[in-house]
């Protein structure tokens, strides 16, 4: 019961992100058009260095959190295998 709880919860909070992300997406119209102008001593757009730059950035907590998610129910998960295989076998 208290997994579906917290699962139910959880959903209910990433919505409220989700449906809050149009606010989340804008940005001031000075950084925009300095980021859109940059341009480094070649004459290169710098743009395209920041956007890669914040996708690395975005990704990084994600794999942290798989990291730890897979440490922490790493043992509960090889019990229950153990446990399974041991009933239907």
């Amino acid at each position: 019961m208290k997994l579906k709880y917290h699962l139910l919860k959880f959903v209910v909070v990433a919505g409220l992100f989700l449906f809050n992300a149009s606010s989340i997406l804008g940005q001031c119209a000075m950084c925009r058009a300095t980021a859109e102008s940059a341009r480094d001593g070649y004459g290169n757009q710098v743009s395209g260095g920041i956007n890669t730059g914040i996708v690395y950035m975005m990704g990084a907590p994600y794999i942290l959190l798989a990291i730890l998610g897979w440490v922490f129910y790493k043992d509960r998960i090889k019990a229950f295998l153990k446990d399974f295989r041991d009933i239907h076998a």
